[in-house]
């Protein structure tokens, strides 16, 4: 009984990493994408183009 039950409680804690592993990588795809097109579309500043982060 015992050793169902780690197996049981290993497939379920590796169902959970795959899922928040595949939730972080869409996470990341998300904010690349952001930062791309604050890259390519920067705001003009004073008649120069500008950063359009603020670090």
């Amino acid at each position: 009984m015992v050793p169902l039950l780690v197996v049981l409680l290993l497939a379920l804690l590796l169902f959970g990493a795959g899922f928040a592993l595949k939730a972080l990588w869409w996470i990341a795809v998300i904010v690349l994408a952001v930062w791309l097109i604050g890259f390519i579309a920067r705001p003009t500043v004073g008649g120069r183009r500008g950063r359009w982060y603020r670090w």
